[in-house]
């Protein structure tokens, strides 16, 4: 029901945007970046201020929101991008909506990803407001005859190609491999620091990952998205009885320690 709502208060436009994901990230893909396209109408003077103000007032502040709908029916807002647009210019705007993208697919909900608008002044003041108020985007609304409705553009990469192929071949760890994951096992009979702490297990297959990364294309790279490296992808926790001193006595402990065991590589960007 939030399809093409724009909103005004004295300070603040709000326009909702609603996408439907359902297919539009291919199986075992990741999304490297997303982009927001709005097309900004052309400058309707009539919605200008009558006063001129001594502080002229070149652009408008456009901050891009990820809106996730909670079960007690309230709304969580976690802002995504922001730039400063130009109030007497028209065409395409561009904002990077990569953040909104992987917080939906981390909450992996079956509802279309919500985003909203906001445009303000660029400063304090009640003209910078005034002003940010002719600023209007094309909206979703079929109601809406203008050209150039909102586009949620989306690169994604082909993990059978860029991620990680499993653990590595034996043939495959002596000279260079594509990322993979490698068996490392760790004795705590050789650490001098765990030989007297850890009763059990005298040691354990921890793996590792090793090898390089297929890099993505020159345009990925062109648009800042960064080296990719193998990792870890996926990590499970290790049972662990050791010893812990208490005053004068020394006492036997069970616990689990997160982290401990590789369960999966695979290529990612750095940072």
């Amino acid at each position: 029901g939030m399809t093409g709502e724009v909103l005004c208060s004295d300070t603040t436009t709000r326009q909702n945007l609603i996408f439907d994901m359902e297919g539009r990230i291919p199986k075992n893909s990741e999304v490297t970046m997303a982009e927001l396209k709005l097309f900004k109408k052309p400058l309707d003077k009539a919605n200008l201020p009558a006063k001129p103000s001594h502080r002229p007032v070149s652009n408008a502040r456009v901050s891009v929101y990820w809106v996730q709908r909670q079960q007690d029916g309230t709304n969580r807002t976690s802002l995504i991008d922001s730039r400063l647009v130009a109030i007497r210019e028209s065409g395409w705007k561009n904002f990077d909506v990569t953040q909104a993208v992987h917080y939906w697919l981390r909450n992996k909900r079956q509802e279309p990803m919500f985003l909203e608008v906001w445009i303000e002044g660029e400063r304090v003041g009640r003209h910078a407001s005034e002003m940010a108020k002719a600023v209007r985007f094309t909206s979703q609304d079929p109601k809406d005859k203008a050209l150039g409705k909102p586009e949620l553009v989306l690169y994604t990469l082909n993990l059978e190609d860029y991620g990680g192929p499993g653990d590595c071949k034996e043939e495959a760890v002596s000279g260079k491999s594509t990322c993979c994951r490698q068996k490392h096992y760790i004795s705590f009979r050789e650490l001098a620091w765990a030989r007297y702490w850890i009763i059990e297990p005298a040691g354990y297959q921890a793996y590792r990952c090793s090898g390089g990364c297929l890099q993505p294309p020159g345009l990925l790279r062109r648009l800042g998205y960064g080296e990719r490296v193998c990792a870890v992808a996926e990590s499970s926790p290790l049972p662990m009885i050791y010893l812990v001193r208490r005053g004068n006595r020394t006492e036997i402990e069970a616990a689990e320690f997160p982290n401990m065991v590789v369960e999966k590589c695979s290529c990612v960007t750095g940072g």
